[in-house]
C-alpha cells in the first residue's frame, strides 16, 4: 500500500505520521485508503450504511487530490479559485473510488435553505461535465441506481438517508440554518412524499462536521435554536453560553435531535466522531482556515 500523498506542490506528506482526531469511544466514521499510481486517496465510510446493501458512499478528505496551496489537494470545488482540470481530475478520482463514472454524480447547488431536489438519469452530471439548471438546492433524493448524489462541506453537516424497504435515498446539506430549519426532517417528508418511505424504516448517518468546542455562535443565532428546539431548553448538549455574547453550539446534537423527533429509530442513527475543525490537515474546515480552503463531497448512490 502506498503511504504517501501529494500536499503542495513539490511537498510530500507520510501518511503514517497524520492521525485523525476524534470524539467519543466509538469509531462511527472509517477511514479507507484507495490506492492510484500516484497518490493515497484516505476517504471515510460508515458501516450502518454499508451493512443496508444497497448503497455505494463516501465521504472525502483534502488528501489524495492534485489541487495545491490551500486547495490541496482534493478540492471539489470549482468556485474558490481552482484551475477546471485539477477539479476535474480529482472528480475523476472519486469516482474510482465508487467505482462510478464522473457523468454519474449529481452535484447540489447549495444556499442554506430547505430545498430537497428529485433527482433522475436525465440529471446525470450535471455539477460536473453538465451545468445545473437548478440552483438553491441544499438535498437531493433518488430512488434510481447508478446515480450518484453529492453535496459539499467544510464545517456544516452531512446527512446521509437510506431507506432499504423502498430502495430510496437521500443526502442533505444541513448548516445552523438548515438545522434550525430541520433540513432533516424536510428530506425525510419529500422522501416520504416521492417513495413512500417512512422514519422508522431509514438509516441515518450524521457526517464529519465541525463539533460543538469548535463551533462558536453568537447570540441570535443561540436564541433561534432556543427557539426551534424548545425541548432542549437549558440543555448544554445543544447549547452553552461562553461569554457575554458568544455560545458554544452542538449541530451534531442538534441534527440528532431533529431525526428522532421525525421518528428515526436511535439504533438506526449514528453520529460522527470526526470534527472537520480539529482535523484542519485531513479535512478542509472553513474556520480552522479562515475561509481559505476547498469542498469535501459527500456521496451516495444505489447500487
Amino acid at each position: 500500500m502506498r503511504i504517501f500523498c501529494r500536499y503542495w506542490k513539490g511537498m510530500v506528506i507520510n501518511m503514517t505520521e497524520m492521525k485523525i482526531k476524534r470524539r467519543g469511544n466509538k469509531i462511527v466514521c472509517k477511514e479507507n485508503h484507495f490506492n492510484t499510481k500516484d497518490d493515497d486517496i484516505l476517504y471515510f465510510t460508515f458501516d450502518s450504511l454499508e451493512k443496508t446493501g444497497i448503497v455505494k458512499h463516501c465521504f472525502s478528505s483534502r488528501l489524495g487530490g492534485v489541487s495545491e496551496a490551500h486547495l490541496g489537494t482534493m478540492n471539489l470545488s470549482y468556485t474558490r479559485g481552482d484551475e477546471k482540470a485539477r477539479v476535474d481530475e480529482n472528480y475523476h478520482r472519486i469516482a474510482q473510488v465508487l467505482g462510478c463514472e464522473v457523468g454519474d454524480i449529481v452535484c447540489s447547488e447549495q444556499t442554506h435553505t430547505t430545498n430537497v431536489r428529485k433527482v433522475t438519469a436525465q440529471d446525470k452530471g450535471k455539477g460536473v461535465i453538465k451545468t445545473r439548471d437548478y440552483s438553491d438546492v441544499d438535498g437531493l433524493i433518488t430512488n434510481e441506481s447508478g446515480i450518484v448524489l453529492a453535496t459539499f462541506y467544510a464545517d456544516c453537516v452531512p446527512l446521509y438517508i437510506v431507506d432499504p424497504v423502498h430502495k430510496a435515498i437521500g443526502l442533505s446539506h444541513s448548516g445552523w440554518r438548515g438545522t434550525v430549519n430541520k433540513m432533516g426532517a424536510v428530506t425525510l417528508k419529500e422522501m416520504e412524499k416521492e417513495y413512500g418511505t417512512k422514519p422508522e424504516e431509514v438509516y441515518v448517518v450524521i457526517g464529519p462536521s465541525i463539533c460543538q468546542e469548535c463551533y462558536e455562535v453568537s447570540r441570535d443565532v443561540a436564541q433561534a435554536f432556543e427557539e426551534a428546539f424548545p425541548d432542549q431548553k437549558d440543555n448544554q448538549q445543544l447549547l452553552y453560553q461562553k461569554n457575554e455574547e458568544k455560545f458554544q453550539l452542538n449541530l451534531w446534537y442538534a441534527n440528532y435531535c431533529v431525526f428522532r423527533e421525525a421518528g428515526v429509530l436511535d439504533n438506526h442513527l449514528e453520529v460522527t466522531d470526526v470534527c472537520t475543525c480539529c482535523n484542519p490537515d485531513i479535512l478542509f474546515s472553513h474556520r480552522a482556515s479562515n475561509g481559505m480552503r476547498g469542498n469535501l463531497g459527500a456521496f451516495l448512490s444505489l447500487v
